[in-house]
């Protein structure tokens, strides 16, 4: 079996106290182990510019093969993606999905879609009845082997050297989204991903997560306000990012208590059940 090498004892002290300073802006215990792959997962950002060169041949073939080396729930494998390039059906998703730019700007738009159209076929073709396909957590299985496999191409592309950033707002509009990319019945656009080369005239910063003590318990969940002073440390530290970033400062509480805070905040989202029955899913 293939193993990833560990990197020289000289380069992973450097190397891994950057990246978890820069994940989490505080200092850590070193882990038992360092290696490459620990290295493009926590130098993970979000990409929002890109140049427009075209990806090499054979990269989206590369990026859904380590999608598709992902686990998968019962080998159903009930997820498809569709590979967007043309710049009329990127500006039209574009807008579709909250007219966010850098949809337009990268070469490469990846709409990865729960596809239970597919097992549906399956059940007709050996005469089952596909019944349980109706219920809820059919629904929820193929999201999440479709998030499972979607993360592995993004782990695959960083490797590469590219960018990439998720689209939720591609569930703004569903049933247009389905129109726009052909969608038969029982097939949904779970997100988008733009996936590009990175402009390093506007370079991704490594954005800082909340720290362990707010979301690592052991045995059982913690109490209902154990995590509080984790979350006070976060608000200074995303302060700190923000001011280095020219952004708005915001605590993390306030943006998130924003973005939770009803209907208006949800973009259009709070009918999805609704569109969801419409393209054929049970949801029982």
């Amino acid at each position: 079996m293939a193993t990833t090498a560990p990197l020289r004892p000289e380069a992973t002290a450097d190397r891994l106290g950057a990246r978890l300073t820069e994940r989490y802006r505080d200092e850590r215990d070193s882990p038992i182990a360092w290696n490459e792959t620990l290295d493009t997962l926590l130098a993970h950002r979000s990409v929002r510019a890109y140049r427009p060169d075209p990806l090499a041949e054979g990269t989206v073939e590369l990026l859904v093969a380590a999608a598709q080396s992902a686990s998968t729930s019962s080998n159903l494998q009930p997820w498809s993606v569709v590979a967007v390039t043309d710049p009329a059906r990127k500006d039209r998703l574009a807008a579709l999905a909250g007219n966010q730019q850098h949809i337009r700007d990268a070469p490469l738009f990846l709409l990865w879609l729960v596809d239970l159209n597919r097992l549906q076929n399956i059940g007709a073709r050996e005469d089952t009845p596909p019944q349980a396909l109706d219920f809820l957590e059919s629904f929820l299985l193929g999201s999440v082997d479709t998030t499972l496999a979607a993360q592995n191409a993004v782990v695959a592309l960083e490797s590469l050297g590219l960018g990439a950033v998720y689209i939720g707002g591609i569930r703004n509009k569903p049933a247009e989204v389905a129109a726009e990319l052909g969608l038969p019945p029982h097939v949904f656009a779970l997100f988008g991903l733009v996936v590009g080369h990175p402009d390093p005239a506007a370079p991704a910063a490594v954005k800082p997560r909340l720290p362990q003590e707010a979301v690592l318990f052991h045995e059982q969940y913690g109490a209902p306000d154990a995590g509080r002073g984790a979350q006070d440390a976060y608000n200074a530290r995303l302060r700190t990012f923000q001011q280095e970033q020219g952004l708005p400062e915001k605590d993390w509480t306030a943006i998130v208590a924003q973005r939770i805070r009803g209907v208006d905040s949800l973009a259009g989202r709070h009918v999805l059940r609704d569109a969801l029955t419409g393209l054929g899913f049970g949801l029982k």
